[in-house]
């Protein structure tokens, strides 16, 4: 059994063979109130536990971070402060239902699953069918939601870390208010604090449903407010995934509902990934040392696979080599959904701990 847990909602499920058996059961998260939040998680994995065949094996999911997530202990959470001091949450559910619990990051899990069944084998199968033998093994999962999640996944292998905090991009320093997380400017609540910041109103009720519709002129609003609110979210992620990219070297895969809102968030986001820095000599050098592609756009696609080679002549023989000078990765949106990717992965994750 599974679960997605945002700030927001639980999204309760069960995979078998990698299919989701049950129908995605949706239930509010009730972040402020331990008691009721436990109490929804015991109802959430009963649905679903009632509609199988069989017992289940595992409950495996995700769950913000950070956390002591090897002994189930969910620690000081800035969605979810009712966790704060600590929470024994995998030892609680496995005295309630019997049977090993795993809990890992949303971000983690969401990368997992997209690494192993979504978006890096549908590219790489894609690049194959098209005649190309560039393969790709690195993964960077990033969710836009009520926070902002990432996960790493090198060589089919979950970065988790030492203390489990490997690849959290949260708390990265935000290029716009240096001395603030990343997350200040690239989560709903950061969306809310710019609208009322340039449309000079104070309205807390707003949600990114309702900027998006006033960006698009379909709700009464400030349209520049609301279009400087993903700018701002865009531009602060971009610099995030900029760094994340740097020592991963892999393809960036988004979920999350506030990707909804690509048009106003991807062109300042991909405007930061091809920029430049320089040195104090005056000389500038790209941001990434690789080639930033959307794959859906047809003649971005084209430049992936077009494979410009570069004969090289081997002194003291007659022997070539061929060189390929430019270096490309792909940034794409989630093929699965994020619910459905974050599902997998703990899927893939419990089979492994249970292997292990």
């Amino acid at each position: 059994m599974t679960l997605d847990a945002g700030g927001t909602n639980f999204v309760f499920s069960a995979i078998q063979a990698n299919n989701e058996i049950v129908d995605p059961f949706c239930l509010p998260a009730y972040p402020d109130d331990l008691e009721k939040c436990l109490n929804t998680l015991i109802d959430g994995f009963t649905h679903v536990k009632d509609q199988l065949p069989a017992m289940p094996v595992a409950i495996s999911f995700a769950f913000p971070g950070p956390a002591d997530y090897k002994n189930g202990i969910i620690g000081d959470l800035p969605n979810f402060p009712s966790f704060r001091g600590g929470v024994p949450l995998g030892p609680f559910l496995q005295e309630h239902f019997k049977i090993p619990v795993f809990i890992n990051n949303d971000g983690n899990l969401f990368a997992y699953g997209e690494a192993l069944a979504g978006a890096l084998p549908a590219l790489n199968e894609r690049l194959r069918a098209n005649g190309c033998n560039r393969v790709y093994q690195n993964l960077v999962g990033i969710t836009f939601g009520t926070g902002f999640g990432s996960g790493i996944v090198i060589n089919r292998r979950l970065l988790t870390g030492d203390n489990h905090c490997g690849g959290d991009v949260w708390v990265f320093r935000n290029k716009l208010y240096p001395g603030k997380i990343a997350e200040e400017s690239v989560s709903v609540r950061a969306l809310v604090r710019v609208y009322n910041e340039f449309a000079k109103t104070k309205d807390s009720s707003l949600t990114p449903k309702e900027i998006f519709a006033i960006a698009e002129g379909e709700k009464e609003g400030d349209k520049q407010a609301a279009i400087t609110s993903f700018t701002q979210f865009g531009e602060v992620a971009g610099d995030a995934i900029a760094h994340l990219l740097t020592f991963t070297d892999g393809i960036v895969v988004i979920g999350g509902g506030i990707i909804g809102a690509a048009k106003y968030i991807m062109p300042p986001l991909m405007k930061e990934l091809h920029s430049s820095l320089a040195t104090f000599d005056g000389n500038t050098f790209p941001r990434l040392q690789m080639d930033v592609i959307d794959p859906e756009d047809v003649r971005q696609f084209g430049q992936l696979i077009s494979e410009e080679s570069i004969p090289l002549a081997v002194r003291g023989s007659n022997k070539t080599v061929s060189y390929n000078p430019n270096k490309k990765t792909v940034i794409m949106k989630t093929l699965l959904g994020t619910s459905k990717a974050v599902s997998l992965g703990a899927y893939s994750y419990a089979l492994s701990m249970l292997d292990n």
